[in-house]
């Protein structure tokens, strides 16, 4: 396929709506993730947004109150890892659409 400039244009037009597309998508997602055998759960969607926190009242003891914020600082940081993996995989579709270009690899 011979290099232009118009269908570089093009393709890049196409690439940016499947991005937009993909983002909105990804917002609307829900991860789950859990920490100390699941007695502490974090809820969040794909941007981050944490929507639920819940504590198994196994550990809810005033003696061990460290040990809670630990755990959901735990299952905070999961959550958050999870959904940027789910938001990489995502975007990782539209780089098959990018034209092979000199200096730009994926």
């Amino acid at each position: 396929m011979k290099f232009s400039m118009q269908n570089m244009l093009e393709q890049a037009k196409k690439v940016q709506h499947e991005v937009e597309k993909i983002r909105a998508e990804v917002n609307q997602k829900i991860i789950t993730a859990e920490s100390g055998g699941g007695m502490v759960q974090v809820t969040m969607t794909g941007a981050n947004q944490i929507i639920k926190i819940k504590i198994s009242d196994e550990i809810v003891n005033p003696e061990e109150i460290e040990m809670l914020e630990d755990l959901v600082v735990a299952a905070v940081n999961k959550a958050i890892k999870e959904a940027q993996e789910m938001v990489a995989n995502e975007m990782g579709k539209v780089t098959n659409l990018l034209p092979n270009l000199p200096g730009l690899q994926g």
